[in-house]
């Protein structure tokens, strides 16, 4: 992607479609953007797909699992996103990503969960900035791939220091910045603050791509105006709708928003269920794949509660194969654009 490129700077952002291609990504969520879903959405028009969020330590103790959440044959760019507490275990595990084909690195310094926290690592770094430029430092001398970020506001309201440490990431050579619009303490509540990413975006002349709570193509334009953002990251909205983003990039860029049968979308939901069976094996990719079936429940609507919870405890591919199906077909008029509107 031009916006990672060596030496790329942030453009002004547009505040409605049609100006110039906007970066609209699918966000690194841990234990959700498996190989497979970051394939369909990559296919689907998303800009780029980065890994679910991978333990540095692990992987560079070569965990089976961690080296399968890093997985990204088939994918282009191929993003990975390592988060610790350490220097030289991020190092070595940016290390072992590029060499496996990794085309970007990307550090999560914004997880907000307590496992992750609880260790010093994600968003518990934005409580020492210091070690947190160790880090960044650490893993742009292991690497000659760009190099990424991605942050939260701050650890609380006190402490909104977003700007300096996007200052110290550019200074080391980092090529673009992340920020969810939210301090790690507000985990998920309220709403993002796109308004205050406006802080970084002019703290830094790296491109800066916002996140948080963008789920249609209106709250696309207007988080684009409020933060003057170079592109737009997308999580938990693609939860169950893996062709929403590559939707919202098409609508930035004055496109049509692709139209989806429902007969389509459960294509679609199959091909991910499938996959994460032949990617984990038949007893780890069913625990792997519950969370995403309940999504697709959702998003579909077409089951009542009893297939819903059939579809999230079977063990049988057969019988998960046809809920799914019925998803998205029991009771669905006609076809919806991939943004969720009325075709």
């Amino acid at each position: 992607m031009s916006f990672l490129r060596a030496g790329a700077t942030r453009e002004a952002a547009p505040t409605s479609g049609g100006d110039r291609p906007v970066p609209v990504l699918l966000a690194p969520l841990s234990g959700v953007t498996d190989l497979h879903v970051r394939r369909i959405a990559r296919r689907l028009g998303a800009s780029a797909v980065v890994s679910e969020m991978v333990a540095a330590a692990e992987l560079a103790r070569g965990d089976q699992e961690a080296r399968l959440r890093a997985e990204g044959s088939g994918v282009d760019p191929h993003i990975v996103q390592l988060a610790g507490c350490a220097p030289e275990p991020m190092a070595e595990a940016a290390r072992i990503a590029e060499a496996n084909g990794a085309d970007v690195i990307d550090i999560n310094m914004g997880c907000p969960a307590k496992v992750v926290t609880g260790v010093a690592s994600g968003s518990a770094l934005m409580r020492d900035i210091e070690g947190a430029t160790r880090i960044l430092a650490a893993v742009r001398g292991a690497v000659r791939v760009p190099v990424t970020v991605k942050m939260r506001l701050g650890w609380d309201h006190a402490t909104l220091n977003a700007p300096a440490l996007a200052r110290r990431a550019e200074g080391l050579g980092l090529n673009a910045v992340t920020v969810h619009g939210r301090t790690r303490q507000q985990f998920y509540k309220d709403r993002a603050d796109w308004a205050a990413i406006r802080a970084v975006v002019e703290a830094v002349a790296i491109p800066v791509i916002a996140n948080g709570d963008v789920t249609t193509l209106a709250e696309a334009r207007t988080c684009l105006a409020r933060s003057g953002a170079a592109g737009l990251m997308v999580g938990r909205a693609a939860v169950g709708r893996p062709w929403l983003v590559g939707a919202l990039a098409a609508g930035l860029a004055g496109r049509p928003a692709p139209v989806l049968s429902g007969a389509e979308m459960a294509g679609l939901a199959v091909e991910h269920y499938q996959g994460l069976l032949a990617l984990y094996g038949l007893r780890m990719g069913v625990r792997h794949a519950r969370k995403h079936l309940a999504a697709y429940a959702e998003a579909g609507g077409g089951l009542d509660p009893e297939a819903r919870m059939r579809l999230l405890t079977t063990t049988d591919p057969a019988t998960a194969t046809a809920l799914l199906a019925r998803a998205f077909t029991g009771g669905r008029d006609g076809a919806v654009d991939a943004i969720g509107e009325a075709a």
